[in-house]
């Protein structure tokens, strides 16, 4: 029987290397990336075409490789980083397994060009899909530069599952950040298809923050420091009003390496257990730097997660420290919520001293719609008959419900399941939340929130469909500035956003202005500019549901925050449009999240907590 089991050839091996390293434009542009910070360089050019499809291009003015080197670079496990075994526990900079250029000269067409600082002639050699084609002297500037350019091109297959340019340029921006964030010494510039995205020079933590999500994140950001003998943590958190919906904004760096670490997010996310609802997230960009001995970054492929040798002890210090820049800038609540608030203001009176109850002065006669030929309506009519309560036995009229608030309308009837909408004897709101009609079995409980979102969620999905989104105009239209990732975001939706009836232009470098809004809003409060904002971060968490389409997710950011909302109150006419539309709906009976918008309570259920 003869052999069976053989080498692999060098370039099979490579390409299945590269399956692992280089998933997408953005794998590669991280190693080339670090490459350029390992070799010493104080400035970084990232130069795009096509979302890094047709070219990526890093320029830096790092130490240069001798002709040797140059060769060797594109070598497998060829690395400057790890001569025996022991130094992969102590490693703090990042391409030091050797597979990033081979992998990607395995799987296009590279070109390298590079000069050592205190050498004349620098070194070119092209590679192209694994096979050397040639090298040479050549004139050019000290440090490097490496061209990538049609990626996969030899492998099909694996080019046809690239995204479209702006999904492709989004994962792009997410590596670029996780390099720039930990590296704020180095200046560094991104260009995209000739026009400049990012020109961010050396600077500070802060400063490079600001520079690259924008200038109103000053104001957004509080200082994190903490020095043990385990670990050294810094950096910024941000102030809970300025929480997302998203987790974008969330960067951990271990000795300056981008992690991802859900026990550590924990204790963030626990120090702000008290000042966040459960669907917001805040900022941080935290770093943490300790001895490489008492870690291993070798438990993933990609590098992005990492084990410690003492976890409880850093989550502990992680959350302690968060705690404490809160409490520091006055952000954590002072009030002690194992004790009842309701409670924490009773002052016990002076002796002798009479508690005064308090009073309510007005005119019962008031009409803001009487004119001075109309009657004058004596207060008979009026459920205060008094004009000052005052007293104990007074304050329980406040309290009196009046039978004139239960309103007598021969419009609505919505007899038993399956709900259809016709004609309700009465119907009334309570706690502003709630709409209460009176069917012919019982009640029904109408979700006014859960109600709108359905009506709006339905109007614009027929929007999307029609492409005929009506506007209604800002009388002062208003500018908003993007951050680089987010205008990207917006440029890829912005046929659909026009067509739910936003009026949008393009105002200079990721900045537009809003002119204006969709007329089927209505007149909520919410201000255009936060509205904006709400869906663009709306859609990004929408997105993240495999199953949602693109309309369908900027339909549902749209209706949820454009909605009324709990505690909004109602005027009888509202209230009739807004179960009209209801039971127009095609499915009047859930929400946009899938949970129940009508409750029906039968006779017979209230009966039974009567026990009759």
């Amino acid at each position: 029987m003869p052999d069976i089991i053989q080498l692999l050839p060098e370039n099979v091996a490579n390409q299945i290397a590269a399956g692992e390293v280089v998933q997408r434009p953005a794998s590669a542009v991280k190693e080339m990336l670090e490459n350029a910070i390992d070799s010493g360089a104080t400035k970084i050019q990232l130069i795009l075409k096509d979302a890094g499809k047709t070219l990526i291009q890093v320029i830096d003015n790092g130490s240069g490789m001798s002709l040797t080197d140059a060769r060797m670079c594109f070598e497998r496990h060829a690395t400057s980083k790890v001569r025996k075994a022991e130094d992969l526990f102590a490693i703090r900079t990042f391409g030091f397994r050797g597979e990033a250029m081979a992998s990607i000269a395995a799987i296009a067409q590279v070109e390298l060009k590079t000069r050592l600082h205190d050498e004349e002639l620098g070194t070119l050699i092209r590679i192209e899909g694994g096979n050397f084609i040639d090298q040479e002297p050549v004139a050019t500037t000290a440090g490097t530069s490496i061209s990538v350019k049609n990626l996969f091109f030899n492998t099909p297959a694996r080019r046809n599952f690239l995204k479209s340019n702006s999904a492709e340029m989004r994962h792009i921006m997410d590596e670029f950040q996780r390099v720039v964030l930990p590296n704020p010494h180095i200046a560094f510039t991104l260009v995209q298809d000739g026009l400049e995205i990012f020109r961010l020079p050396a600077a500070t933590l802060k400063q490079r923050i600001v520079h690259l999500f924008g200038n109103n994140y000053n104001e957004r950001l509080i200082p994190v420091e903490e020095d043990t003998t385990i670990l050294k943590l810094k950096g910024f958190i941000g102030k809970p009003e300025f929480a997302k919906k998203t987790r974008g904004d969330q960067f951990f760096f271990v000795n300056n390496r981008f992690i991802k670490d859900a026990y550590l997010n924990h204790a963030v996310m626990k120090a702000y257990q008290d000042l966040l609802p459960d669907d917001n997230f805040p900022l941080y960009v935290l770093f943490i730097d300790m001895d490489p001995a008492n870690i291993d970054v070798n438990v993933h492929p990609t590098k992005t997660e990492i084990k410690y040798l003492d976890e409880r002890s850093v989550y502990a210090i992680v959350h302690a420290a968060i705690k404490r820049s809160l409490g520091k800038f006055n952000i954590s609540p002072s009030l002690d919520f194992n004790q009842e608030t309701g409670f924490s203001n009773m002052i016990s009176p002076k002796k002798h001293e009479d508690i005064i109850p308090p009073s309510i002065s007005f005119n019962p006669n008031f009409n803001p719609f009487q004119t001075s030929s109309e009657p004058n309506y004596k207060s008979g009519n009026n459920s205060f008959t008094s004009t000052r309560l005052s007293g104990k036995d007074n304050w329980s009229s406040l309290y009196q419900i009046n039978e004139e608030t239960i309103v007598n309308q021969q419009s609505i009837s919505i007899p038993e399941q399956p709900i259809t909408y016709n004609s309700a004897k009465q119907y009334m709101q309570i706690h502003n939340k709630y709409i209460i009609s009176q069917i012919k079995s019982g009640v029904m409980v109408i979700d006014q929130q859960g109600a709108h979102e359905r009506v709006l969620f339905e109007k614009f999905i027929e929007h999307l469909e029609n492409q005929q989104g009506s506007s209604q105009q800002l009388l002062f239209p208003q500018t908003i500035h993007l951050s680089s990732q987010d205008y990207e975001l917006t440029m890829s939706i912005l046929p659909e956003i026009l067509n739910l009836g936003f009026q949008i232009r393009e105002f200079g470098k990721n900045t537009l202005v809003i002119e204006g809004v969709p007329v089927d809003i209505g007149n909520n409060h919410i201000q255009p500019i936060e509205l904006f904002e709400k869906l663009i971060e709306g859609y990004k968490n929408s997105q993240q549901d495999l199953k949602i389409d693109k309309r369908e997710a900027l339909a549902k950011s749209l209706a949820r925050n454009s909605a009324i909302k709990t505690g909004s109150k109602l005027s009888l006419e509202e209230m009739h449009t807004l179960i009209e539309q209801l039971f127009t709906c095609k499915m009047p009976n859930f929400s946009v999240n899938g949970k129940a918008i009508i409750q029906t309570i039968t006779i017979p259920e209230i009966d039974k907590r009567f026990e009759k």
